[in-house]
């Protein structure tokens, strides 16, 4: 992939993605629950707060939201800096409140928690730490200094020091922890999320060059009678000027150049009606289509097919799906990049699977990362004579992503090393096992399909 595309698909805590109108419902309903809170702790409980302020403070917020409801769109995204003002604005208010009720004495105190947990979804990983660490400055200010919680008989309603303590450490403990959690989660599903847009860009594009190579047949097909006709007719005007020496050069000129173009049309029609024409291939054909492009890189790409130990049946026939043709070929050219000198590319089949291996001989896949394989934007591959390389994360999980949909379950190791110079390299491998029902063109279900005869 580009770099340019690498940039569309940039981590979205880095764009204007989330928009102002859920903030917006969302402060409503924490304005609520506030306004809730306060009217229940002076007509029903009858705690003895300054009301006054804890009313202007809530009054903030609401005034925030009416503001930013008039002023802006509906339909505007926030940038992560808006974001994180937005956060920052929630964490000082919502201070301001615990401060006028009691602290940490407070047991909605907890709800500190709530703007981090709000920051790890709507701004990056450094803003998350500054929204947290301002959470817990707030606490421990909260911790120390606070209006007292008095009840209606006048009896202070103060939590012993360690009870303050365990809730300072439990609000610091939480900050931490659902940070960092939800800060994994998120970067896990941004990269999931790039990682499957990728795919169904090499979908798409792959799907493109067949639907093309279906459109050059057509043109082809369409633009060879008016070319026989242009042909036809500069023969004849060849034979009816030769006494005009100048235009009979002309005549012979367009003959020359519709017979040039007739051959052009010939071999693009014949490429675009084999894309079009052959739904169904056998398994080696399939196989050595998706590697050709890197069998001629300077890196012997070597391929052995035969029937499964005990069976004795025929290569079966598969239908020519984009999707395995684009996943094969990034796994054979994975093995190319990092063959030293050979690539084995091994098919077997039987009467239930379908199992292929490539074989590099290679320094094989990072031990570390053998469990990980798969995932989008991990460093697979190790080289040290080439340390600007990234690996096949993107790519494997393009791969293996398109091999997956079409029923293929793939395993990744290391073989036995670069010792065993044999006939099988020792490298990486990856193996691919398919049930026969899944991948092979049969007269029935969903993969039936026939070759249409090439009309010419």
């Amino acid at each position: 992939m580009t770099d340019t595309t690498l940039d569309m698909l940039s981590p979205v805590s880095d764009r204007a993605w989330i928009r102002l109108r859920t903030q917006i419902v969302l402060r409503w309903v924490a304005i609520f629950g506030q306004l809730v809170a306060v009217l229940v702790a002076e007509y029903v409980v009858r705690l003895q707060i300054d009301m006054g302020m804890a009313y202007f403070v809530i009054g903030l917020s609401a005034i925030a939201n009416l503001v930013a409801n008039f002023v802006f769109p509906e339909n505007k995204r926030l940038s992560a800096q808006e974001s994180l003002a937005m956060v920052i604005f929630d964490v000082i208010q919502l201070s301001l409140l615990l401060y006028l009720t009691g602290g940490l004495n407070n047991p909605f105190s907890m709800l500190l928690l709530g703007p981090v947990i709000v920051a790890t979804n709507m701004t990056g990983p450094k803003s998350t730490a500054f929204v947290g660490a301002l959470t817990i400055l707030s606490a421990s200010i909260l911790a120390q200094a606070h209006h007292p919680l008095i009840d209606r008989n006048g009896t202070l309603l103060q939590l012993p020091d360690l009870f303050i303590f365990g809730a300072w450490s439990a609000i610091v403990i939480g900050v931490c922890f659902i940070g960092a959690y939800a800060i994994r989660i998120n970067q896990e599903i941004s990269a999931m999320s790039e990682g499957l847009a990728a795919t169904q860009m090499a979908l798409a594009r792959e799907q493109k060059l067949t639907d093309l190579g279906g459109v050059v047949a057509a043109a082809a097909h369409e633009l060879g009678t008016p070319l026989a006709t242009i042909k036809l007719t500069s023969a004849e005007l060849i034979d009816e000027l030769a006494d005009q020496p100048q235009l009979l050069e002309d005549a012979r000129l367009i003959r020359d150049q519709a017979d040039r173009c007739r051959v052009i049309l010939r071999n693009m029609g014949r490429a675009g009606k084999d894309d079009l024409q052959l739904k169904t291939a056998p398994l080696t054909a399939v196989v050595h289509e998706a590697a050709q492009p890197h069998s001629e890189r300077g890196i012997e790409v070597v391929f052995d097919s035969a029937p499964a130990p005990g069976s004795a049946i025929e290569q079966p026939e598969i239908r020519r799906r984009p999707e395995v043709i684009h996943g094969l070929r990034n796994l054979v050219q994975n093995a190319v990049d990092f063959a030293d000198q050979r690539v084995l590319v091994e098919t077997r089949w039987s009467d239930n699977h379908i199992v292929l291996r490539i074989v590099d001989d290679g320094p094989g896949f990072a031990p570390h990362t053998i469990g990980r394989l798969g995932e989008p934007f991990l460093r697979a591959r190790r080289d040290p004579g080439r340390p600007g390389y990234d690996g096949m994360g993107l790519g494997l999980f393009i791969a293996k992503t398109l091999l997956e949909r079409t029923g293929a379950e793939l395993t990744f190791a290391n073989g036995p090393g670069r010792r065993m110079r044999r006939a099988r390299p020792g490298g990486a491998i990856v193996i691919l096992t398919w049930p026969r029902s899944a991948i092979e063109a049969t007269d029935h279900g969903p993969l039936s399909a026939e070759n249409l005869p090439i009309i010419y």
